[in-house]
């Protein structure tokens, strides 16, 4: 089982930003946090990478019928989407897929809702052109 999806896109990587971002809020997700993993590396370690960020997605409805059914399952949100540069100058979008990451977690009741999320994710990562 694959733990994300992933799609290449032809644009640049802010576009890509600015895509995901639009298609993440059709499907009632808000970015919670953005982390510049580039800009990180940079300032911590003086290592130059290339451009990526990760992007903290929540769907609160989804989020709380996750928490209201397991407690600790915060330590796995928000849901997140990477948007990184490629060697070959396209952008990749990634999203984790949260019914491989909830599988570890023994409740029943995160499956529906797990199913949910992935279904949106996936959604939005298709609709990515």
């Amino acid at each position: 089982m694959s733990y994300y999806f992933s799609k290449v896109l032809n644009d640049s990587f802010d576009e890509a930003i600015d895509k995901v971002t639009k298609e993440l809020k059709e499907e009632d997700f808000g970015i919670l946090t953005e982390i510049d993993v580039k800009e990180t590396f940079k300032k911590k370690l003086d290592v130059d990478f290339r451009k990526y960020r990760i992007l903290g997605a929540c769907n609160p409805k989804m989020a709380h019928q996750a928490i209201s059914a397991e407690s600790k399952i915060g330590t796995m949100l928000p849901c997140n989407v990477i948007v990184q540069e490629t060697e070959d100058g396209k952008t990749e979008v990634s999203a984790v897929d949260p019914v491989a990451s909830m599988s570890a977690v023994e409740n029943h009741k995160l499956g529906d809702i797990a199913q949910d999320v992935r279904s949106k994710l996936k959604t939005v990562i298709e609709r990515l052109s």
